[in-house]
C-alpha cells in the first residue's frame, strides 16, 4: 500500500563543499553532530536547506563529515555521517541506519512492551527527526526541513523495519508554518486509524496515547524503566505523582497494588487521561487527582499534614535556555525540599529532571545538598539516566536523570 499523501517534489539536493574554522573542525572530528553558522568559513553561495554538506579538513582536504544544510537554523549543518568510513547518502544509507537503531532496541522489545522510540534524533544519526512506535502505529515527528528531500524513502524504511500498520506524521510549529511541503500535522499518511487514542503496553501495564493531538508524539516514553521500578516498589503503599501528566508513574503504582495514588498536574485534561489510563488496568487502590500549580498544591498538602510512602516529582524542563539554568536549579531545590516534607517515615522520594542544560552530576549534587540540609537521615538508593531506546551519542543529547532517596527515619 502506498503512502496516502503526495510528497511535494523538492529541488534535488546538491553537494556542498564546506570548510570550517579550527574549532568547528575539531568538534566534527570528535563526533559532535552540530555545526553552527559562525564555524563555517567556506561554503557554496547557493546552499539550500536539505543540501548535502561535505565537510573537508582545512589542511589535508580530506572529508571529515557529511551533514544536511539548514538555512533557517543557527545550527547550520546537522551531521549525519562521521567520515571515518566512506558513504553514499541514499535510501540504502538511511535504511541501514534505521535497521541499526532497531537492533539497539531488541532487548526492550523482548519485554512485555510494544511501545518504544525507534529514532532518537541526533543520537541515532537523524537530527531533527523522532520516530515513536505505539503498538501498530508509528508516529514520526519532524523538527527540521532538512529531511523533506529524503522523507519518503526514510518513512518507507521505518515502516518496513518496525512492521507497523499505520503511520502518522507530526510537525513542529516551524514546519507547520512552512510552504515547502504538502504535509499536515496529525495526518495519517499510511494505513488507517480508527481512533486517535491508541492503546499500548509498557512492561505489562496498559496505557493510551493521542497520536494526533497529544504532546510531542502522544506520550513520554523516556521514563519507562523508572515507571516500572516505582510500580514494583508500590505494593500496599500510598503514592504521590507530582507533574503526573497522563499518569505514567500513577498507573504503574496502581497496577502493582498501591493502596492510594494521587496524581497532581496543572492540566485537568492530563488528569482525565491519567484516570482513563488507570482504568485500562485492573487495580483495587484509590486513584485521586489534584489539579493546580505543583508548588502551591504541595504546600497545601504539607499544611494538611499529608504524607506518602512514595513521592515522585518529575517536572517539565525548567531550563530551555542557558539563561534559565540558575532559576531551574532553585526550582529543583524547592521541589526536593517540599518532597522531603511529603515523604512518610522510611519512605522513598524520587526526583527527576529533563533539563539537558542542568547536567546529571549537578542535579544529583543539588539533591544531596538540599536533603542533607533537612533533619532526616537518608540514603541514595539509585541514580538512573536514559532507557535503552534513548541512546546518547553527544553531551547535549543526555537530558534525563532520576534519583531515588530513601529516608531512614
Amino acid at each position: 500500500m502506498p503512502f496516502n499523501v503526495s510528497f511535494k517534489e523538492n529541488v534535488k539536493p546538491k553537494n556542498l563543499a564546506v570548510k570550517l574554522s579550527s574549532k568547528g573542525e575539531q568538534s566534527v572530528v570528535k563526533g559532535h553532530p552540530w555545526v553552527f553558522s559562525n564555524s563555517i568559513v567556506k561554503l557554496n553561495d547557493s546552499a539550500r536547506t536539505g543540501d548535502l554538506a561535505i565537510i573537508f579538513s582545512k589542511n589535508k582536504n580530506k572529508v571529515i563529515g557529511i551533514g544536511l544544510y539548514d538555512a533557517k537554523s543557527p545550527i547550520r549543518i546537522k551531521i549525519i555521517h562521521n567520515a571515518e568510513t566512506k558513504a553514499d547518502i541514499n535510501a540504502d544509507f538511511f535504511h541501514q541506519k534505521i535497521k541499526s537503531a532497531f537492533e539497539k532496541r531488541s532487548e526492550l522489545l523482548q519485554s512485555n512492551s510494544n511501545s518504544y522510540r525507534l529514532l532518537f534524533g541526533e543520537n541515532d544519526g537523524f537530527p531533527g527527526l523522532i520516530a515513536d512506535v505505539y503498538s501498530s502505529v508509528l508516529v514520526v515527528k519532524l523538527y527540521s526541513e532538512i529531511w523533506l528531500p529524503y522523507l519518503e524513502s526514510i518513512l518507507n524504511s521505518l515502516k518496513q523495519v518496525s512492521k507497523v500498520e499505520t503511520v502518522v506524521i507530526r510537525l513542529s510549529r516551524n514546519i507547520q508554518n512552512s510552504k515547502n511541503h504538502n504535509l499536515e500535522d496529525g495526518k495519517v499518511i499510511y494505513g488507517t486509524l480508527e481512533n486517535e487514542v491508541v492503546e499500548f503496553i509498557e512492561y505489562g501495564v496498559k496505557f493510551s496515547a493521542n497520536v494526533i493531538k497529544g504532546h510531542k508524539t502522544g506520550y513520554f516514553l523516556d521514563h519507562r524503566h523508572n515507571r516500572k521500578r516505582v510500580g514494583e516498589l508500590s505494593n500496599n503503599k500510598t503514592v504521590l505523582d507530582v507533574f503526573s501528566y497522563a499518569g505514567g508513574f500513577s498507573v504503574h503504582a496502581l497496577a502493582n497494588g498501591a493502596t492510594e495514588v494521587t496524581s497532581m498536574d496543572i492540566s485537568k485534561q492530563a488528569l482525565e487521561l491519567a484516570i482513563e489510563n488507570g482504568k485500562l488496568n485492573d487495580y483495587s487502590g484509590i486513584h485521586k487527582t489534584i489539579a493546580g500549580d505543583a508548588f502551591s498544591e504541595m504546600k497545601n498538602l504539607i499544611k494538611r499534614g499529608k504524607r506518602f510512602d512514595i513521592v515522585v516529582i518529575d517536572p517539565p524542563s525548567f531550563a530551555k535556555q542557558r539563561s534559565e539554568v540558575n532559576l531551574a536549579k532553585k526550582k529543583y531545590a524547592q521541589l526536593a525540599e517540599l518532597g522531603e516534607k511529603l515523604t512518610a517515615k522510611k519512605g522513598l522520594l524520587v526526583l527527576a529532571s529533563c533539563s539537558s542544560r542542568v547536567l546529571a552530576q549537578s542535579f544529583f549534587d543539588l539533591n544531596n545538598r538540599v536533603l542533607n540540609e533537612q533533619s532526616r537521615l537518608f540514603e541514595t538508593v539509585l541514580k538512573t539516566q536514559h532507557d535503552v531506546d534513548h541512546p546518547i551519542s553527544f553531551p547535549e543529547g543526555a537530558y534525563l536523570k532520576c534519583g531515588y532517596y530513601r529516608f531512614l527515619e
